[in-house]
């Protein structure tokens, strides 16, 4: 039977701290995945959901992008899946009768924990200027408000038009369209704040800033790098792609500040004998000081450079360009200057090196520890060099592979979510629907907060996510958004971004992925694309939370009507009714998806072309794959501070807190926790249970202080520590970014102790 939510906050203040597992998954992730389950959705709902889950005729996870091989389990999700599905496909309810007992400045104290355990909202919400509460409003009253306000900005450019990695094909596309029809490219997106970077670097190595390998190519890999990045709680299927890549004989070589249980040993959960003895995944563990990564690779790939007959001279000659240069700038690499920046030894690194050298067919994956640091693309350059030294772009078993945290991140960025579009989709996009897009560059989410904060940007219109969470500088970022003169947000469930509010604010609800869609011409499906480029229908199957709920599309034509009325030519009318009609003019506009309702329909939907992948054509500036040789760059950290990277706990996923536990590394019970290795919490004066306040410290002189922290003595590199988001963001710069993607420097922020 589903429980009830919380009524008051959990106390956090006394966390509780075990040695770190050893292990991922097994039977404590079912547990915990039935128990979590059945609080928010009761065991016949839960029964009937789960196993629809990243089923071919059911609904896409709403969390992570990790693709789904033809042959599917019974039991197709992991133990975050499964609590993202559950916290959707809950039977809690936020009511207007909710909001009646919670003024804004009541919702404004609570957790983000006590805020998404409440459950799903039920009507469209409106808070009026100088108002303390949010009320009902009518949908069509809702719009009007929409459209009183963007009609009354002095520029189309002072609106700003956010997206988060859940939306659909669909709905990004009329979202982008509207935007676009509507006079400006502000389309920020959860991508800036993640793997931007990756797309800056990938698309200047090798013209397309995807990945390059599918789920068949990490069965075959014989080595499989995985840096900066966490899979066992941010992408625990993979786990089970590393496990039959294992099992077919590669070698696997985690390169991260923190030892991680879910490289150390997958206990596979789909297997008796995995949940017993499970897998273990590590044949190397570099364990490396945060931001040290770029000049790894740069040595590596001087190693190899100098390593007679290792280099693939003919790929090299055919395919590449700038070879030279990187020649003359990796025989500068210096071993001191390298053990300096990583942390590592000697034979560590020349073991690494042996593995590199024995391989035939390399995939490096990554994540949010290489693609937000000042150097992330330089990092990621570096990267493509030693995959493109040996060949291994445009072969089987070989590539990049950018791990992407949300379901459709990768699948908005194609469909024109981005605030510096090509001009060659911009000029299809106004062939096809005779419109005139606006050329400028937009604002991306830093540029956005900025232009906020100095009053040239007034309304906030956030397709689903949770903005001020999931960004930088907290304080700077909602004394920012308090200045403009509206906030919308398409929401399931509550989260802090709807008490931050402009002198207006609206919470448009809107259907989940588990939720059925019913239009005018009938039940609907939507598409998605994964991390590998593979796009596929998802069909939820659940009654909706309440009959006054909007699809994200519906939502996006009906604000378009409002707005644009009769001076628009575009159907939207007919969008909302049938997204097939929003197929079809997806199919003329973005290439790759011809024929696109009838390949949808397909059982396991279809592969995006990569030109790169299927033929070794690069359609870059040069038309070939660029190596590059940027200076090696790596964090200065002045005596008595460390390096701070923020990141996830097991019980999250993004913003999105499901409990106040870290089940791998021994952390209950709370969240505003500090991990830093012994002999620096020695060296600094912290004992472990003691109390500090992180302090982070930066050129503007600005003080950001995240107080209260707990601290616990945990097996991170040496000169790092580690705590958990969205509490640390407030330690963040705005400023703080990466070069070229201006992605936040989340995992690189210099910090002191005092005590709290």
């Amino acid at each position: 039977m589903a429980t009830k939510p919380p009524t008051g906050d959990p106390v956090q203040d006394a966390p509780q701290v075990t040695p770190p597992k050893h292990a991922a998954a097994g039977l404590p992730a079912i547990g915990h995945t039935l128990r979590i389950a059945q609080e928010q959705m009761g065991l016949a709902r839960t029964a009937r959901t789960l196993l629809k889950v990243n089923q071919k005729d059911g609904f896409d996870c709403p969390g992570c992008a990790w693709p789904e091989g033809d042959k599917r389990h019974t039991a197709e999700f992991c133990e975050n899946g499964a609590k993202a599905v559950a916290e959707e496909a809950t039977l809690r309810r936020v009511t207007p009768e909710f909001f009646a007992a919670h003024p804004l400045a009541d919702l404004a104290t609570r957790s983000g924990y006590w805020l998404g355990q409440q459950g799903r909202i039920t009507q469209p919400m409106y808070l009026p200027e100088g108002g303390d509460h949010y009320e009902a409003i009518s949908w069509e009253r809702a719009f009007a408000v929409i459209a009183e306000e963007l009609t009354a900005l002095g520029s189309p450019d002072e609106a700003l038009f956010y997206t988060s990695g859940r939306t659909s094909n669909e709905a990004a596309f009329l979202f982008q369209l509207f935007a676009r029809e509507f006079g400006t490219n502000n389309l920020p997106d959860c991508s800036n704040m993640c793997h931007e970077s990756s797309g800056s670097a990938l698309t200047e190595t090798i013209g397309i800033g995807k990945g390059s390998v599918s789920l068949e190519d990490l069965h075959q890999a014989d080595l499989i790098i995985v840096a900066g990045q966490n899979p066992g709680t941010n992408h625990p299927r993979m786990l089970s792609a590393l496990e039959k890549a294992k099992t077919a004989g590669a070698k696997i070589i985690s390169v991260n500040p923190l030892p991680e249980a879910g490289m150390e040993r997958f206990k596979n959960p789909q297997t008796p004998l995995g949940m017993l003895r499970g897998t273990a995944l590590n044949d190397l563990f570099l364990q490396i000081r945060i931001g040290g990564d770029q000049a790894l690779f740069r040595l590596l790939n001087k190693l190899v450079i100098e390593t007679e007959g290792a280099t693939d001279e003919t790929f090299i000659r055919e395919h590449t360009h700038g070879y030279e240069d990187l020649a003359a700038a990796a025989k500068e690499a210096d071993w001191d200057e390298t053990l300096t920046a990583t942390g590592l030894t000697r034979p560590e690194i020349e073991r690494a090196l042996a593995m590199v050298l024995a391989s035939k067919r390399t995939i490096v994956c990554w994540a949010m520890g290489l693609t937000q640091h000042k150097h992330a693309v330089a990092t990621i350059r570096e990267v493509v060099n030693l995959l493109l030294l040996r060949g291994n772009i445009g072969r089987p078993g070989a590539g990049v592979c950018p791990v992407r945290g949300h379901s459709n991140v990768q699948g908005d960025r194609t469909m024109g979510i981005f605030e510096r579009p090509a001009p060659t989709f911009l000029d299809a996009l106004d062939k096809e629907f005779g419109i005139t897009s606006p050329r400028g560059h937009g604002y991306d989410v830093v540029r956005s907060i900025q232009a906020m904060r100095d009053g040239h940007a007034k309304v906030l219109f956030a397709m689903g996510g949770n903005f001020v969470g999931a960004t930088p500088d907290t304080e700077v970022t909602e004394a920012a958004i308090r200045r403009t003169a509206l906030t919308v947000h398409v929401s399931t469930k509550l989260n802090r971004s709807h008490a931050v509010t402009g002198r207006r604010a609206l919470i448009l609800p809107t259907l989940g992925r588990t939720d059925k869609d019913v239009q005018a011409s009938g039940r609907q499906f939507v598409t998605v694309e994964d991390s590998m480029g593979m796009v596929h229908a998802s069909r939820g199957n659940l009654a909706p939370a309440s009959p006054h709920l909007l699809s994200e599309p519906a939502i996006v034509a009906r604000m378009a009507r409002a707005v644009l009325g009769s001076a628009s030519a575009t159907p939207w009318e007919d969008f909302e009714h049938d997204y097939a009609a929003v197929r079809d003019r997806i199919a003329r506009v973005i290439p790759g998806f011809e024929d696109f309702n009838a390949r949808a329909a397909r059982p396991e939907g279809f592969r995006l072309p990569h030109a790169p992948r299927d033929e070794r054509r690069f359609p870059t500036r040069t038309g070939k794959a660029n190596f590059t040789a940027a200076p090696v760059e790596y964090p200065q950290v002045p005596p008595g501070r460390l390096l701070l990277q923020t990141l996830r706990s097991h019980d999250q996923y993004n913003t999105t807190i499901y409990g106040l536990d870290d089940r791998y590394r021994g952390i209950t019970g709370g969240r505003r926790v500090v991990m830093v290795n012994p002999a620096d919490a020695a060296e600094l004066g912290l004992a472990d249970g003691s109390y500090t306040d992180l302090v982070s410290e930066w050129k503007d002189g600005v003080e950001r202080r995240a107080p209260g922290f707990r601290v616990v003595h945990y097996p991170t590199a040496r000169g790092c520590a580690a705590a958990y988001y969205p509490e640390t963001n407030v330690l963040v710069p705005l400023d703080s970014t990466a070069d070229t993607s201006n992605t936040p420097a989340s995992k690189s922020v210099i910090v002191r102790f005092e005590p709290a």
